[in-house]
């Protein structure tokens, strides 16, 4: 009984405002009175951050309250009916709207009903999902923080027929549902009053900054990681034997995957001027590959010079082959390391070569001369007759035979002045070889270097 009496005079009062109400007109009593309209903002979620075209879809609720003064009543009259709910197009309402909207999507607003209260107070709660244009600077992507601003403002009505109140100093983040890529530092709001060149009216608005900060552990992993990972293969190229055929393969790979990864981060980024702080580190390490790579070509040259190549020079002997191997410990070609073994079979090797050499001093030292060769015939020639009481025939062979000795010494000498001649060319080869070596090693520590600062850097960015 009692509902059914409220809805009888809600019908009746409903009847009685609207039988001459007009939602056309402002409702004032006076047309110079300003409507004052409270405007409150409550995010609820984040639906999309678009960088690429620098647009933010949210989903709001908007709350709008002003008083009407042509829909009062008396509560006591209509049985203490103090509010009522009717739809939203049946009254006034202001057309504040969102100055910086990106969306090509004109459509009204919600129709959704509004609050009446007696005292002619409409309160009218309105859910959007809006999309605004936000300025976004990704010059420290992925760690980077940004700035939207949602303005709102009436779109006819000037400063003195509409004024916007704030309800709060800054949006109600109470309801807001938590984004897997944003966090959420504030929301505060700032009333602007402007004055535009083609009036002279104030046209005040409500501006909502909503400060973001990007949530990287994602990019981390998928984008920065990666290439960190990739980057330390680069130095290891310097390592890479000179005869394996892929150091300079390495290096080229290493490149084209960076790329990849470069191009997936441009794809995202908008085309702007600004490189994002992660589309640096792409370029720096990038550039260090590419000298990486030129610097091997190089030092493969000097590895693969050979006999017809000039002796290395003496300051790179001194400074490279000298101190710099030391320091970067590079033994001989084809050796990492000695170790006692290595250093005895190598003491054996020397005195081996030390024995061959005394018994080539010892086999060149009866070399006769030619006038030895004329005794050596007659000594010959005495001892075989009165040894052996030999002829005359079997002295000339005799003599014949020490002619062949000593042309078969002559082609001794000339074997061992070639040996001679190639040890001396293979040991110059062995220089340059041992040279290509030790700048490979210098190279490589200081690459790694390069990488790990650049490393230590982009990631201190995420502190």
């Amino acid at each position: 009984a009692v509902e059914s009496a409220k809805g009888k005079y809600a019908h009746m009062l409903f009847n009685e405002l609207f039988e001459d109400y007009s939602n056309a007109l402002r409702p004032v009593e006076d047309t110079d009175k300003v409507l004052n309209v409270t405007l409150q903002i409550t995010l609820s979620q984040i639906k999309d951050m678009d960088e690429r075209n620098q647009i933010l879809s949210a989903y709001l609720w908007i709350r709008q309250s002003w008083y009407d003064a042509y829909l009062r009543w008396d509560k006591d009259k209509y049985d203490g009916l103090d509010s009522i709910r009717i739809p939203s197009n049946l009254v006034w309402r202001p057309d504040i709207v969102l100055y910086n909207k990106a969306d090509d999507d004109f459509s009204e607003p919600v129709n959704t009903n509004v609050v009446l209260r007696y005292d002619g107070k409409i309160t009218w709660d309105a859910p959007a999902i809006t999309k605004s244009s936000c300025v976004v600077d990704v010059s420290y992507f992925p760690f980077d923080s940004q700035q939207c601003n949602l303005t709102f403002g009436s779109w006819t009505y000037n400063g003195n027929q509409v004024d916007i109140i704030n309800s709060l100093d800054s949006g109600d983040l109470s309801d807001f549902i938590e984004d897997v890529e944003w966090e959420i530092h504030g929301m505060p709001a700032v009333k602007n009053v402007i004055t535009y060149g083609c009036c002279s009216e104030p046209y005040p608005d409500v501006t909502f900054t909503l400060i973001l900060k990007r949530k990287s552990s994602f990019y981390i992993f998928n984008l920065l990681l990666p290439c960190i990972l990739i980057s330390f293969l680069a130095p290891l190229g310097f390592y890479l034997p000179a005869d394996s055929g892929e150091k300079v393969s390495l290096g080229v790979t290493v490149l084209l995957a960076l790329t990849v990864f470069q191009l997936m981060v441009a794809e995202i980024m908008p085309p702007s001027e600004s490189v994002p702080l992660i589309g640096k580190y792409y370029i720096a390490t990038m550039t260090m590959i590419t000298a990486s790579t030129a610097l091997t070509i190089i030092i493969m040259n000097l590895h693969h010079c050979g006999s017809e190549a000039k002796p290395v020079p003496q300051w790179a002997k001194v400074v490279i082959l000298d101190y710099m191997s030391k320091i970067f410990f590079v033994y001989d070609v084809g050796e990492n390391c000695t170790s006692p073994k290595r250093e005895k079979e190598e003491e054996r090797r020397l005195e081996g070569d030390d024995g061959c050499q005394r018994r080539h001093k010892e086999v060149r030292s009866p070399l006769p001369n030619t006038n030895d060769d004329c005794n050596l015939k007659e000594k010959l020639s005495g001892n075989w007759n009165k040894s052996y009481g030999v002829h005359g025939e079997n002295v000339r062979e005799t003599v014949n035979c020490c002619s062949c000795y000593k042309m078969l010494i002559k082609n001794i000498e000339y074997i061992a002045n070639c040996v001679r001649d190639h040890k001396a060319n293979r040991a110059k080869g062995i220089e340059w070889k041992k040279v290509a070596k030790v700048m490979d090693r210098f190279f490589m520590w200081i690459f790694f270097i390069m990488v790990f600062f650049m490393s230590v850097l982009i990631i201190g960015k995420a502190a």
